[in-house]
């Protein structure tokens, strides 16, 4: 093992880890409660900033072979869950007290980052499973509302059951290969085995439980609407987007066989219809955007019926467009009591109170429904374009339609904001950080808007 190949392989992680020791060191050496928040920016931008640096160098280097390795494909999955997790830090100011937050965004993050280098089934089940456990715990500091407690317990029963599915797909994939290598699934999808195919479908099962992915998005909506405004942030775009790249990797080098396209494609064609069609009926955004993150889930997992360099193209994209629209929209959320912020009703008249906010949530939700010139609509677009090459257009047709029916409820929002009478009440001024949020958010979604090409060609 070479050292120096470990530090600079595995250094987003190192600091990731360094950050951690060096806020319990803080929180234990201080005799009074301390805001921890401007450390915990610091250390996530210089991690980001050092994936970014291996991406753009091109590094490759293999620290623990057969179990951890990075390229620059895992160096930019680290680098977009690690810069997204950015803005749920400068909105969280205010929030939280103390290092619980912190240490627990910093824990998950790291297991995250994990994920992406992950070669065996081994590493990847660590990596979900440090990925997953402080989120449970980041549900529970809501504030102290009671519905949190009932919130991360049913969102640890939904993570338990896709953990337990998992574990019985690797045990399976390990009894058709032999092998605990991540080359082992794209084996097992080619075999016509038995053992091999119930192996795939567990996996692919698990990793429908994780993304919320109908019929098993379970208590998710619920976990969603318990969660504080920064943790639903965090959940609905870096969890989600890890979910989804670990799933990328995953799938490399594998030929999705016809045998596997009804599962591939129905249940995410359920997804989006029945998440769009169910996000129509909420009141609360938080529960409303958990409904729209299991239709985007549906559009996500099209993607894999394509070949793999489209299919990383568009997932990565998806990503990045889907986590800064998200982001922005819980930016520029009315600020008060965290339980009744995020009502449908509070946003009405937002335009004529704060016009900055109503703008920009009016911009995400554009974008999340796919209408151009948003980055959105590109993004939409590199999904059902990958699905059509594969030979697959009915399936296509089938998700273009289903994925329109999210216009009415993304429509009702900027209706409410803009043309609907709300209380003359006096709107707290952004907070620095809050700002500072948003520009995160909207340079790059400006940037994307206007040059999609761009990061397109460097993918």
């Amino acid at each position: 093992m070479n050292t120096e190949t470990v530090l600079t392989a595995m250094l987003p992680e190192h600091l990731l880890l360094l950050g951690i020791l060096l806020l319990l060191v803080l929180e234990i050496g201080s005799r009074r409660e301390r805001d921890l928040l401007p450390v915990t920016l610091v250390i996530v931008f210089a991690a980001a900033f050092a994936a970014a640096r291996l991406y753009l160098g091109d590094y490759a280097g293999a620290p623990f072979p057969g179990q951890f390795s990075v390229d620059p494909a895992a160096a930019l999955a680290k680098a977009v869950v690690l810069g997204l997790s950015i803005p749920v830090v400068l909105i969280a100011g205010g929030e939280f007290s103390g290092p619980r937050f912190s240490i627990l965004l910093l824990s998950s993050l790291y297991g995250a980052c994990l994920l992406f280098s992950s070669d065996s089934f081994l590493t990847l089940f660590l990596g979900i499973e440090l990925m997953s456990l402080p989120v449970y715990a980041l549900v529970l500091l809501a504030m102290g509302r009671p519905e949190s407690v009932e919130g991360a317990l049913k969102y640890l029963v939904l993570g338990g059951a896709g953990t337990a599915t998992l574990l019985l797909g690797i045990s399976f994939t390990f009894g058709a290969t032999g092998s605990f290598e991540l080359a082992a699934f794209a084996e097992a999808v080619a075999s016509g085995d038995t053992l091999a195919r119930a192996a795939v479908v567990l996996v692919l099962l698990a990793f429908y439980l994780k993304a919320a992915v109908v019929p098993f998005h379970g208590w998710a909506p619920d976990a969603y609407e318990a969660a504080s405004v920064p943790v639903t942030a965090y959940m609905a775009t870096v969890i989600k987007a890890a979910v989804l790249l670990a799933a990328v990797r995953l799938f490399a080098g594998v030929t999705v066989p016809a045998s596997l396209v009804g599962l591939i494609a129905a249940l995410p064609l359920v997804s989006m219809v029945w998440g769009n069609l169910t996000a129509m009926r909420q009141e609360s955004f938080r529960r409303m955007i958990a409904y729209s993150s299991i239709a985007h889930a549906g559009y996500l997992f099209f993607a894999f019926l394509g070949a793999e360099p489209g299919r990383y193209e568009a997932v990565i994209f998806y990503l990045i467009a889907y986590g800064l629209m998200n982001l922005l929209a819980f930016v520029c959320l009315p600020t008060g009591n965290d339980a009744t912020r995020d009502r449908l009703d509070n946003l009405k008249g937002l335009f004529h109170r704060s016009p900055y906010a109503a703008l920009l949530i009016a911009a995400a939700m554009l974008s999340l429904a796919g209408i151009p010139p948003f980055p959105g609509f590109v993004a939409k677009f590199l999904i059902f374009r990958n699905v059509i090459d594969a030979g697959y257009t009915g399936w296509a047709v089938a998700g273009l339609i289903g994925s329109y029916l999210g216009i009415y409820f993304y429509l009702r929002v900027i209706q409410y904001m803009f043309m609907s009478a709300g209380e003359e009440a006096a709107e707290a001024p952004p907070r620095a950080m809050v700002f500072a949020a948003s520009l995160c958010c909207l340079l790059p979604v400006v940037l994307l808007t206007v040059f999609p090409g761009w990061l397109i060609d460097r993918l």
